[in-house]
């Protein structure tokens, strides 16, 4: 029996509007009745994922971060693995050698160099807030994760996640997006956040269901006893899936709830 539902939210329960559906927010509304625990799983940050909690009544904690930072209703941080100071100043150094626009998360907030296309275009209906200033100014600790972003070439990104998981092998580095590369800590990853929450609530592996759909989600669904993909999914992450339901656009998730989990039955 499903007694905990670990979900992405971008692509995955979230269109690419920026908007839920009407049968998303049902859904999520009868799995909490049901008692069943429904976990926001994300690449956000999250303090722009606090909102979509909100929005869809969720009161369990939120894993934000791809799995660096869990913090609960009250904003109490519960788990947190951030990017060494050496790690972090490693990757700004190689992000002005190569040109490249880095996202920098710290503190749970975002801060960038440079004001311009790249960070408008990814904080338009995010809920985020962000700072211009030179990394140089910042006292570069408690580092969430770095973002290296290209919005046009995807090619590109992939050796950039290939470069760095070569040079930086004790870091996690992947992407969540075909134009987001995402590096954090090597235990920033959705799967530790499912194991944590779940070791606390004492659920099992096989009572958990996973969700997703970029390859970031690829650690997500390893930590589920049943593991989806969404219809838009990766070819790379539906290898891990053992179910492809619909696409996001099509209400996937909600498919796949009705297959395997009993509504209106309190699961506890």
């Amino acid at each position: 029996m499903i007694k905990m539902i670990a979900t992405d939210i971008d692509g995955t329960i979230l269109k690419w509007s920026f908007q839920f559906s009407p049968a998303v927010k049902q859904c999520i509304k009868d799995l909490d009745k049901s008692g069943i625990k429904v976990v926001l799983v994300t690449g956000r940050m999250h303090s722009a994922t606090v909102n979509v909690a909100r929005e869809l009544g969720l009161h369990t904690p939120i894993v934000s971060y791809q799995g660096g930072l869990i913090k609960d209703e009250s904003g109490k941080t519960l788990y947190q693995k951030d990017l060494s100071v050496n790690h972090a100043k490693e990757i700004i150094k190689w992000g002005r050698k190569n040109n490249i626009h880095l996202n920098l998360y710290l503190d749970d907030k975002l801060y960038v160099e440079v004001d311009n296309e790249i960070v408008k275009d990814y904080t338009d209906g995010r809920f985020i807030d962000y700072t211009v200033c030179p990394f140089d100014s910042l006292n570069i600790e408690n580092v969430n994760k770095i973002l290296a972003i290209d919005l046009h070439d995807a090619e590109k990104v992939t050796g950039w996640v290939n470069e760095l998981s070569e040079k930086f092998s004790d870091l996690y580095i992947v992407k969540s997006t075909p134009y987001f590369c995402e590096i954090g800590c090597k235990d920033a990853k959705k799967s530790s956040g499912v194991k944590f929450l779940a070791d606390m609530w004492g659920i099992k592996k096989e009572e958990i269901l996973t969700i997703g759909d970029q390859n970031n989600d690829i650690e997500l669904l390893k930590a589920g006893g049943i593991a989806v993909a969404m219809g838009n999914a990766t070819d790379e992450l539906k290898q891990y899936a053992d179910y492809i339901t619909d696409t996001v656009e099509n209400d996937g998730f909600v498919k796949a709830v009705e297959k395997f989990v009993k509504l209106g039955v309190k699961n506890v």
